[in-house]
């Protein structure tokens, strides 16, 4: 349906271009479009293809750009008219960057290894029932914490999330962060299965819409909507229409319900 290179072929170019300017739908990635950390399946890449034809369409996540083209395809650029890494800190429309922002040179690198050093203290004093690698990832625009490591399996993941649901590992965590680095100014968000977001207050998922301010309508669609999950801020901002799902199979039915049927 699409010519080399990402540009759509005549008859889908004509459609793009016949549908309203004023809508944008937006969605989340993990638990939203996908499950947690898995590929898009074909059902999905049919709905955005055909929602597509009538609005624009969007995504944010807390991930980068490579863990979004795991999830997504490599291209993850073409399916979308907006593309938002890292909640917008790093920004595409289309195939091309708007924006790239960086935490390090907004905290300065003493307080960034003062941070990372009290994470890893922390996650050096914690007994789990599994522990694996990379517990903190340092992303272009936040920190990624995990406290089992982001490097375990997928029974593993799966094994830890009903874990962390039970004995609230990443709340008392994120408690004692924002005890110790008060004055940072920064936000903590839990995300996905395994881990949680450090940032910038303000580079939460709304970070986008200052990139979107020509769409009269913005919907977002995402999982993690209530308070302390990463899509929260969004869900609730007045600039969007929030639609809250638990799993992908609910993205699909809730958009063909109001855009497809």
């Amino acid at each position: 349906r699409w010519a080399r290179m990402g540009e759509p072929v005549v008859g889908e170019k004509r459609k793009l271009e016949e549908r309203s300017k004023d809508v944008i739908v937006l969605f989340d990635v993990d638990g939203t479009l996908t499950k947690a950390r898995g590929k898009v399946t074909q059902d999905v890449l049919d709905m955005l293809e055909q929602l597509r034809a009538k609005v624009y369409v969007g995504m944010v996540g807390g991930s980068d750009l490579s863990k979004q083209r795991e999830q997504l395809g490599d291209n993850v650029l073409d399916l979308f008219d907006y593309a938002f890494s890292e909640n917008g800190l790093v920004a595409y429309k289309g195939r091309e960057m708007m924006n790239e922002t960086s935490i390090s040179d907004y905290l300065g690198e003493a307080k960034l290894q003062k941070l990372i050093n009290f994470v890893l203290r922390y996650l050096s004093d914690i007994e789990l029932p599994v522990k694996r690698g990379t517990f903190v990832e340092f992303r272009k625009g936040m920190l990624n914490v995990s406290p089992i490591g982001r490097s375990c399996s997928q029974s593993e993941r799966d094994a830890y999330e009903k874990y962390d649901l039970e004995h609230g590992i990443r709340k008392t965590m994120v408690a004692a962060l924002q005890k110790e680095f008060e004055d940072f100014g920064l936000t903590y968000s839990i995300g996905g299965q395994i881990s949680f977001d450090v940032f910038p207050k303000g580079w939460d998922k709304t970070y986008c819409l200052q990139f979107l301010e020509d769409f009269k309508e913005v919907h977002f669609f995402g999982d993690k909507t209530f308070k302390g999950g990463n899509d929260h801020e969004i869900y609730e901002s007045e600039r969007t229409i929030g639609h809250a799902v638990v799993t992908y199979e609910d993205t699909v039915r809730e958009c063909a319900k109001l855009w497809l049927s």
